[in-house]
């Protein structure tokens, strides 16, 4: 919109005879964009200050809160005490977190700004980068204490400060009736989809106010703004903030031409994302072609991946073992204690490459069950390869209460200390839906299958096969440890909520 007006300003006003300036008929329109421009000026400001104090805040109060625990627990607690501590290592926190916070675009606008786990791979970097820092600088210390908890306090305090903030500013916005009106093109069904998705949302500062449809589209509410070549004349005509390319497959030609014509009246040009805009997140530079090339990597864990994401299983799964020995004891007597049979049951299933192992679960369903899946075939409620019933008669009542809180996973935590399978991964599917798969969907047996994945925070059993695939593919892409550690902590309200859990 900036460029727009700036473009304005600059045009010559046509003069008719005797040198007389003519109206121009967009004046009314500078004289309400000058406020909004202010508006939006004003409402960047604000965002960055807002944001800015929280990060400083929740880092202060991480720092504190990590000192006075430690004080507290030595039986010397004293608030005056941590609070000079605080002040003495909180400005050299507070500056690097800003620092690398601005570099990963976490003070960005809402519809840009990366999301927690962005949040959690910055304040990793913010610890490590502190405590070479000190190191260097050969300050020594009894214990590291001070850098893993005052990293676990931010954790926790700055995701809250900006969920707050999301939701808070959300909400006015909502109620201020800001939108940001845009334009979707592309073709019919794509167009219909992204629509839909918008609406969906709870809120969304996107208006969709018309399309261009390279096929034919039935009316759908949206105004038709005509064909694709005649656009640039309505930016005039009527306000357009953004045009939404929402078709992967847009052609290439019209795409750029598109932009350039969008970029020169000031509109944001935006694309919804497609499969090779996954993937172009794994490429890999290749230097010294007369065209820039990129290589597209094999989606799996090696080298030094593969060692961190193992010691990173290693370490959680071991830790998890010792905490939640006593509800897996009190579980297996539930199990013995409640129907027949072995308490662990085995299940065979394909792990990387598709080689099978033994997959660990505590046993949630009656003996025969195996036997009487074929006599259940014609009550699966799920397409694709997954066999589902909501109300599977399998089913013992303790398993049930196992299955509604997922419970009955936790023997898998063998499974990833033995190096069958790994914390987070695409989940491993029985040897009867498996060969079902379609040659497409074996990809997501390139890695170690996982206990939880997106899968688990992303709807569960509620979405169909292919979606569920996809989502594998979009993890294999992007995988860090840092998106297995924010995957791990959504898990946890996916589990409480119970979503799809059947």
């Amino acid at each position: 919109m900036a460029n727009g007006l700036v473009r304005e300003l600059r045009e010559v006003a046509p003069r008719g005879a005797g040198d007389v300036p003519v109206r121009d008929a967009r004046a009314a329109k500078r004289l309400v964009r000058g406020p909004l421009l202010r508006f939006e000026t004003m409402r960047r400001l604000l965002r960055v200050a807002s944001l800015f104090a929280i990060d400083v805040g929740a880092i202060l109060l991480a720092i504190w809160t990590a000192l006075e625990l430690k004080l507290a627990i030595r039986g010397h607690s004293d608030l005056a005490l941590a609070w000079g501590q605080t002040k003495e290592h909180a400005p050299l926190a507070c500056l690097v977190t800003v620092l690398l916070f601005a570099r990963s675009g976490l003070y960005g606008d809402r519809a840009v700004r990366p999301g927690f786990a962005r949040v959690v791979a910055s304040l990793f970097q913010v610890t490590l980068l502190i405590l070479v820092f000190t190191i260097v600088q050969g300050q020594s210390f009894s214990s590291y204490y001070i850098f893993y908890g005052s990293l676990l306090f931010a954790l926790v305090y700055v995701s809250a400060g900006r969920w707050a903030f999301d939701r808070v500013s959300g909400a006015l916005l909502r109620a201020s009736g800001y939108r940001r009106r845009a334009v979707l093109v592309g073709s019919g069904p794509q167009i219909e989809a992204v629509a839909h998705a918008l609406a969906a949302g709870s809120y969304s500062e996107l208006e969709p106010i018309g399309f261009v449809s390279l096929t034919p589209l039935p009316e759908n509410g949206l105004e038709n703004l005509g064909p694709l070549d005649e656009l640039e004349k309505r930016f005039d005509e009527i306000d357009i903030d953004e045009v939404l390319i929402a078709d992967p497959a847009f052609p290439q030609e019209q795409a750029v031409e598109l932009v350039d014509r969008c970029h020169r009246h000031g509109v944001r040009v935006r694309v919804a994302p497609s499969t090779m805009e996954i993937l172009m997140d794994r490429v890999e530079f290749v230097p010294g072609q007369t065209v820039p090339l990129f290589e597209l990597k094999p989606p799996v864990f090696e080298g030094v991946d593969f060692v961190i994401k193992r010691s990173f299983d290693m370490v959680v799964a071991g830790l998890a073992v010792i905490l939640l020995a006593p509800l897996m004891v009190v579980v297996a007597l539930g199990i013995k204690l409640t129907s027949r049979g072995p308490v662990v049951y085995r299940s065979l299933r394909p792990g990387i490459g598709g080689m099978p192992f033994a997959c660990f679960k505590f046993r949630t369903m009656y003996v025969d069950a195996d036997a009487r899946q074929a006599d259940l075939e014609h009550s699966n409620e799920k397409g694709g390869a997954i066999f589902k019933i909501r109300n599977d008669p399998r089913v013992t009542p303790v398993g049930r209460f196992l299955r509604r809180w997922s419970i009955d996973e936790l023997p898998q935590l063998f499974n990833v200390l033995r190096g069958d399978m790994s914390l987070v991964g695409p989940r491993p599917l029985p040897l009867r839906d498996y060969e079902r798969l379609e040659d497409w969907h074996r990809k997501r047996n390139l890695v170690l299958p996982g206990i939880t994945g997106l899968w688990q925070v992303s709807g569960r059993s509620e979405l169909d096969f292919d979606e569920l695939v996809r989502l594998d593919f979009l993890y294999l892409e992007r995988w860090s440890v840092f998106l297995d550690l924010s995957i791990l902590l959504k898990t946890i309200p996916a589990v409480i909520r119970a979503k799809g859990a059947w």
